[in-house]
């Protein structure tokens, strides 16, 4: 043997030695789960309405896309008290234990055990009489186990449940989005109903103002009855109207108290509905953009994932299980000899566990989670195609919205000439009051119409901001996140 042979050999063996101490790691390293693929998207490339091209209107925080400081301090306390989101994050923090739990079998457990025994024995012999004798034991153990994840199966447990917690994560966030646009669509519906309950008390006061003339004029015998009780009729309208629109807006307090979750005290101040521009332009980006900002996608992609790693545990299953299992302790007849020397003892036991007949068990279960990701492919793309429509119909709306608040304008101006003319034409006697009345009444309902179109415009764009994803810039619910270059409400 030459000086270079004992370094060969111990160099093979240090390779050896290398080899089996890294062969646990790299069985460990084992999955049988499919690579994770993102299903193609089944919607178009673009949006056929969009406004403008550019980033999302999804990336700006809720606080600077709605610039009213009233509605601002709603939506924060809906985001802290509304039920719906402790009910949320309830579930998150659910699914972070079941997370932990299902991450602690990667690791040994240990279990430290100390018992005592005492018993007495009693023994009858013949000739010898009856004897006693007392038994006395203390124990004291420590004892480990470890199942070595050699295929996988504990980690993709593991994997399943991490994005099972990161699937309920973004499904809180996908209903403080929502609540976010409920409460601001309720604070839109406030300020309509604000604005036409003082229209219509303005025209209250201005009809019962006619109906005294009028009927000055019949007691006088200048007029007659018929047009008092036209009158009458039109003031009776527009009470009618201003009591069903008191109701609504009671209506809608009481639903924005519990999205806010506590009574609220909305000061008065109009948002001017009928008065706003329709001009403010919200770009909605790519439809590819939905697959990073809106929630529910998210969520149905993490369940995607989790089915996937299901099925890798589920394959996982057919093969060996290997568990380690040892204990080391002392034992001893009584307290004081626990712990002095020859009480020691230790044991070791590995097991090998190999799954020979279950009646079809593990197959069924594989095909379980292979339909269940099945399923999961499908919901992701109607999560994708439901977003894309959401955004479609939220651009056309508002598209449309603008058209007939434009439209509506032009009308009203010309009913309010035709009313001047009329009351003109009725104080000259030129024609009767039903023209008056016709006016008035046409006048009075497109002005009412006019607010709720403008109500339905704005409201068009906080559904297009939701659509898109926008109100919560991440995953955290950081209420006082503020994203610079929002859009002007």
């Amino acid at each position: 043997m030459t000086d270079r042979e004992p370094y060969r050999i111990r160099r093979k063996r240090g390779a050896l030695a290398s080899t089996t101490a890294m062969l646990p790691v790299c069985l460990a390293a084992c999955s049988f789960a499919p690579q994770h693929v993102r299903p193609a998207q089944p919607v178009p490339q673009s949006y056929a309405q969009a406004e403008a091209t550019g980033p999302s209107i999804a990336h700006v925080g809720w606080h600077d896309f709605f610039r009213e400081e009233h509605l601002r301090t709603l939506i924060a306390t809906a985001l802290e008290n509304n039920r719906d989101i402790r009910i949320a994050t309830a579930r998150v923090a659910e699914a972070r234990a079941t997370w932990r739990i299902e991450g602690s079998a990667l690791y040994p457990e240990l279990e430290a055990v100390a018992s005592g025994t005492r018993a007495r024995s009693i023994i009858n012999l013949p000739g010898a009489g009856t004897q006693s004798y007392d038994i006395k034991q203390v124990t004291a153990q420590l004892s480990a186990g470890w199942e070595i994840d050699f295929w996988g199966r504990l980690r993709n447990f593991n994997d399943a449940a991490r994005n099972q917690y990161l699937a309920t994560e973004e499904a809180r966030r996908s209903v403080a989005t929502d609540l976010i646009a409920q409460v601001a669509n309720g604070y839109l519906l406030e300020r309509e109903y604000e604005e036409r309950v003082a229209l219509a008390a303005r025209t209250i006061s201005t009809r019962q103002q006619a109906l005294r003339i009028l009927r000055r004029r019949y007691e006088v015998g200048s007029g007659s009855k018929l047009e008092m009780a036209e009158a009458q009729m039109l003031l009776g309208q527009a009470q009618t109207t201003l009591e069903a629109l008191e109701q609504d807006r009671a209506v809608n307090r009481n639903a924005l108290a519990l999205l806010v979750g506590q009574p609220i005290d909305i000061p008065v101040g109009p948002l001017g509905l009928a008065e706003t521009a329709p001009d403010i332009v919200l770009p909605a980006g790519l439809p590819s953009e939905l697959l990073a900002n809106r929630a529910d996608i998210m969520a149905a992609e993490y369940r995607l994932r989790a089915a996937d790693a299901n099925i890798g545990a589920a394959r996982a299953a057919f093969f060996p299980n290997i568990t380690l299992t040892g204990a080391f302790g002392t034992s001893s007849d009584d307290l004081d000899g626990l712990f002095g020397n020859g009480s020691r003892s230790w044991s070791f036991a590995p097991t090998i566990s190999l799954p020979l007949f279950n009646a079809g068990r593990l197959a069924a279960n594989l095909d379980l989670a292979k339909a269940r990701q099945v399923e999961a492919v499908a919901d992701y793309e109607r999560s994708v195609q439901a977003a894309f429509r959401d955004v479609s119909d939220a651009l056309v709306r508002r598209r449309q919205l603008a058209r007939q608040i434009e439209t509506t304008r032009t009308v009203l101006d010309a009913l309010r000439e035709r009313a001047r003319l009329a009351q003109l034409r009725f104080d000259n006697g030129r024609s009767a009051y039903l023209e008056v009345l016709d006016a008035q009444r046409d006048l009075f309902d497109t002005e009412q119409g006019l607010v709720q179109l403008r109500r339905a415009h704005l409201a068009s764009g906080v559904a297009l901001y939701a659509a898109l994803g926008g109100g919560l810039v991440n995953s955290a619910f950081d209420t006082n996140t503020a994203n610079t270059g929002g859009q002007a409400r």
